[in-house]
């Protein structure tokens, strides 16, 4: 997103920062007010651009609203599934007072780019008719990287690797930060690549308790030094009622495609379930972040 929003903005609507805050939220709101709250759904009226950058090809799209999205596509190669670990990734940034563009599902029309020109985009659009995920698009913001000074914050950075290692977020990397300067703050996007426990249900239960090996790869690593802290602390803010809600807002649509499960209710209980356990054993993937910072500083 931060790419486009360099080299596309020329396409954007002029009064498109103005929107943002006058049109879609009113003069004094901005996104964290929507913190705690569920997804609105919103209606795809105008596809944008397209966004080259992503291997999905997510696009920039104006909703009923009046308002920007990068829409992310169930027909995309990805498929649902890394819609329902947007949201519920996103859902639990949100719950821990981390900067998550807002959420929403967004319904389209068969109708919406039947002129594209390009034929892949124009077959994607046909594949993800029905519901899809809009995240909030961040007019101006650019990429994170470490050059940038000063870096973050020990609890800001800790924070992030938390909620990474939480979600088994494996995409937030120096190669690929995935987090987004914008108003002066950071931000967390695209965490489709988060729960990947979920493309195989059978031992669900055992990876809710094991580390993340793969927060030695972290972006923010560095710079966590208040984990256990964190830990304490993101530890009281999350519960099983909570993922229920979240969990909850996830369309069955999305989840239609599992086999595993004899129910949507079963496999929505199984979420839940891999969620309240792996708080329950959050030690494991704080001490495994520990262990790996200790070897880089």
């Amino acid at each position: 997103m931060a790419d486009f929003a360099r080299r596309w903005q020329d396409k954007l609507p002029s009064d498109a920062d103005s929107r943002y805050y006058i049109r879609c939220m009113g003069e004094k709101r901005n996104m964290q007010d929507w913190i705690g709250e569920m997804m609105r759904t919103v209606t795809a009226s105008r596809y944008v651009v397209p966004l080259r950058e992503g291997g999905s090809l997510p696009a920039v799209v104006e909703a009923d609203d009046g308002a920007l999205y990068v829409m992310k596509f169930v027909g995309a190669g990805q498929g649902p599934k890394a819609l329902v670990a947007e949201v519920i990734a996103g859902e639990v940034g949100r719950t821990l007072g981390l900067n998550v563009p807002e959420l929403v599902v967004m319904e389209m029309s068969p109708l919406l780019g039947r002129s594209e020109p390009d034929e892949e985009i124009r077959d994607l659009l046909r594949a993800s008719v029905g519901l899809n995920l809009g995240m909030r698009f961040l007019p101006g913001a650019f990429a994170y990287n470490q050059m940038l000074r000063p870096p973050p914050a020990p609890d800001l950075a800790s924070a992030v690797v938390w909620f990474d290692a939480f979600v088994t977020n494996v995409d937030r990397t120096d190669r690929n930060v995935n987090l987004l300067l914008w108003q002066k703050q950071m931000w967390l996007i695209d965490h489709g690549a988060a729960l990947y426990f979920h493309h195989d249900w059978a031992t669900y239960h055992e990876r809710a308790k094991s580390p993340f090996p793969f927060v030695s790869q972290h972006t923010l690593l560095r710079y966590a030094s208040h984990l256990p802290e964190i830990d304490a602390d993101f530890r009281a803010r999350l519960d099983e009622d909570r993922f229920r809600q979240i969990v909850d807002a996830v369309p069955g649509a999305w989840l239609a495609q599992e086999s595993f499960f004899s129910s949507e209710g079963a496999h929505r209980d199984a979420y839940v379930a891999y969620l309240a356990e792996r708080l329950d054993h959050s030690t494991l993937f704080v001490e495994e972040a520990v262990r790996a910072r200790a070897l880089l500083v």
